[in-house]
């Protein structure tokens, strides 16, 4: 049973007759008044069990985005339902007026549309629909909740989407330029041409020359070749207690997710064959290149329902997951954090032999507050903390080193630089013939 604000203004109204009349016969009779008008008006509102409430499927979105919650009522009833609908989506999804008022008739259907903006990634949940049918006199009313879940899926934000046209450019100015068409900038045949002075004379394809005869002469024809293209790339992204760091109020995980999408798109552009999969103690979350779809879709709802781990990565587990994709020599990107304690336990024993048949890149984000505790020393409580930062940085060169000398590329920004420092870093291999 449902009272109204009307309820309570009658109420009000009627207790002006228990003070001008006083005594019990007329509380009594004002009280029975009330409880009679609030049954009758409950008996003839429309029974909202007599609703069948369906959700409507809805898209993913990408997180901050602006959208709807479809939910559709069948009204089986024989008497008129008005009220209130109210749809049940947990806080972080944004609704806004949640609360939506209702007018059906007999045999007839409405469709509710709840204005939503997440701030959460991954699957957010609505669990119940509540349903209130107030009665013609607008005093009271019944109430039901029906348990219809429904799920909207947020995709990470993917704002480093604006650097992609002009690494898109970088590479497409790559293929064509004069410089790369040698060999030792790959070995992917691109076209013939007349030899000129310089040209390397391993290069010489002399069925195409003995082909090219003419009355002037015979002219010779080189090959040409540009990068690679259909080559491996696989994202690895740590998902471990060191990812739930947040530097400049955003997850490191999130960072890496960033990078990843934005070099994930790059290498699809340019032709090369894209997995990823997301780890600490096992897989988090994978988007495979045979798989079908859109290839950043699929690893943006492979990445929606990751989240950091408060426990430590296992490194030992990547040699086997890269043999579990390919077995050809590939760009292997690990997105994980700079951190001597977790890397020289974990993933140094394991890089030679990854290093052995692949090309390692190591991706991480730079927390910014260290340079700056770093520089500020004018108390005594800032030289501490300058201290500590300086020797947290001395700890991250020589791990950098260290992971040079083992042939590991080191890439380590900002959350905002990592992503297009990361796709610069994939141009120059590429550029270099090294992938």
């Amino acid at each position: 049973m449902v009272l109204t604000r009307r309820f309570l203004y009658l109420t009000l109204g009627l207790s002006a007759v228990v003070v001008v009349l006083p005594g019990w016969e007329a509380l009594l009779g004002c009280s029975v008044l009330l409880i009679l008008l609030a049954a009758l008006d409950m008996a003839l509102a429309g029974s909202p069990r007599r609703v069948r409430v369906e959700r409507l499927p809805s898209t993913p979105v990408r997180l901050g985005q602006p959208t709807t919650a479809s939910t559709a009522l069948h009204h089986h009833g024989s008497r008129r339902l008005r009220g209130q609908v109210k749809d049940g989506w947990q806080p972080s999804a944004g609704a806004r007026r949640p609360i939506t008022s209702v007018d059906l008739g007999p045999g007839r259907s409405s469709r509710i549309e709840t204005a939503l903006r997440p701030s959460r990634r991954g699957d957010l949940h609505s669990e119940h629909v509540s349903l209130r049918s107030i009665g013609p006199m607008g005093l009271a009313g019944r109430q039901v909740v029906h348990r219809v879940p429904h799920t909207l899926r947020v995709l990470p934000p993917f704002h480093s989407r604006r650097h992609l046209p002009s690494k898109l450019q970088r590479l497409r100015e790559l293929d064509g330029a004069t410089a790369v068409q040698i060999r030792g900038a790959g070995h992917e045949f691109d076209s013939l041409r007349d030899y000129v002075r310089g040209d390397d004379v391993r290069s010489i394809d002399w069925r195409a020359t003995a082909r090219r005869q003419s009355s002037q002469g015979q002219h010779l024809v080189v090959r040409t070749w540009r990068p690679e293209r259909d080559r491996r790339v696989i994202l690895a992204l740590d998902s471990s207690r060191t990812s739930a760091v947040r530097i400049e109020d955003e997850p490191r995980l999130d960072s890496g997710m960033e990078a990843a999408l934005l070099l994930g798109a790059l290498a699809s552009g340019a032709g090369d064959r894209v997995d990823f999969f997301a780890f600490d103690r096992g897989l988090s979350g994978q988007a495979r290149s045979g798989m079908r779809g859109d290839l950043l879709h699929r690893m943006a709802d492979a990445m929606s329902g990751v989240q950091p781990q408060l426990v430590e990565a296992d490194f030992s587990q990547l040699p086997a997951q890269v043999r579990a994709i390919t077995a050809q020599r590939s760009l292997l990107v690990v997105l994980t954090s700079l951190d001597s304690g977790s890397l020289e336990e974990g993933l140094l024993p394991v890089l030679p032999a990854l290093v052995q048949r692949h090309l390692v890149v190591l991706a991480a984000v730079r927390d910014p507050e260290l340079d700056r505790r770093a520089h500020a020393r004018e108390t005594t409580s800032e030289v501490y903390r300058a201290a500590a930062a300086e020797r947290a940085l001395i700890e991250k060169e020589a791990l950098r080193r260290q992971l040079s000398s083992l042939g590991v590329e080191v890439v380590e920004a900002t959350p905002h630089q990592l992503p297009p420092q990361l796709a610069d870093t994939y141009i120059r291999l590429k550029a270099s013939g090294r992938l």
